[in-house]
């Protein structure tokens, strides 16, 4: 008798949980639809649409592509008026964008990380980089050089045997220059500037990275020259965080309808004082 109220008391406690958690009590949260929430997903677009701003992962170490300008303390250059045009197509106002600075070791972590939208950082696309980001189209077509002091012995790849060479930490640069000049001793720094210090002060015979970067340098000082052409592709890409193909395609629209109607071109030569490649 004692076990068939036992029974009894248990059969009643599973119901009456069955009924809680079907009225919510204790299962899936529901969104407003009646899909559970875990499930729901939502377009990057919209995203940032409702946050009401687009947030940029951009340089601010590389002359004429993303600078800090220590007069008005405003970065700038010709990424940066990229994502300010980006910014104006999505909210119909380029003043809706937050330029967060990244470095060329930092990009990728910080577009998976979500702490960006997207990056637009002289960043060149490569098959292993495809592994771990999406890309757009090509927006800049560079191609890695050399700078160096106005007199040097160094005069191309061939002349580095021995040589200390500065790059950036995580860049494609710092790995071309080891495949193309094995006995020079590559000299990694975390930014642009120091890199470029270090051919200034001596403690590097030449400097290496992407052409598009060597010339805002050269503008800086007049002492220093770039050597040797091109000797690697360095397509830019715009990068974003894996699976999100609708805000690549949004971007690589976008991106087309700036060529077409004259918005790239404008900024182009604004900072490189030259018509765009064809």
């Amino acid at each position: 008798m004692k076990l068939k109220k036992m029974l009894a008391m248990v059969a009643a406690g599973v119901l009456a949980l069955g009924l809680l958690t079907g009225c919510g009590g204790g299962g899936e949260q529901k969104t407003g639809d009646n899909k559970p929430a875990a499930t729901e997903t939502k377009k990057m677009l919209d995203t940032i649409k409702e946050r009401g701003k687009l947030v940029a992962g951009v340089k601010y170490d590389v002359p004429l592509f993303g600078i800090m300008n220590t007069q008005t303390n405003q970065v700038e250059g010709f990424e940066i008026d990229l994502m300010r045009e980006l910014a104006k197509k999505i909210f119909n106002d380029p003043g809706k964008v937050d330029l967060v600075k990244v470095e060329s070791k930092t990009r990728i972590p910080m577009l998976q990380n979500g702490q960006v939208d997207i990056v637009a950082g002289t960043m060149t696309i490569t098959e292993e980089r495809k592994k771990q980001v999406d890309f757009t189209d090509v927006y800049f077509e560079a191609g890695q050089s050399l700078l160096v002091k106005k007199g040097s012995p160094v005069k191309s790849v061939e002349d580095l045997k021995g040589k200390k060479v500065s790059t950036v930490q995580g860049s494609t640069s710092a790995k071309n220059i080891r495949e193309k000049a094995s006995e020079a001793q590559v000299v990694e720094f975390p930014t642009y500037p120091e890199a470029f210090l270090a051919l200034q002060n001596g403690r590097a015979d030449a400097m290496t990275t992407d052409n598009s970067i060597l010339m805002g340098f050269a503008q800086k000082d007049a002492n220093t020259q770039m050597v040797g052409g091109l000797f690697t592709a360095e397509p830019y890409g715009m990068a974003f965080q894996k699976g999100q193909e609708e805000w690549v395609q949004f971007v690589n629209e976008w991106l087309k309808e700036i060529r077409a109607n004259g918005t790239y071109a404008e900024l182009y030569k604004k900072w490189f004082k030259e018509e765009p490649p064809k």
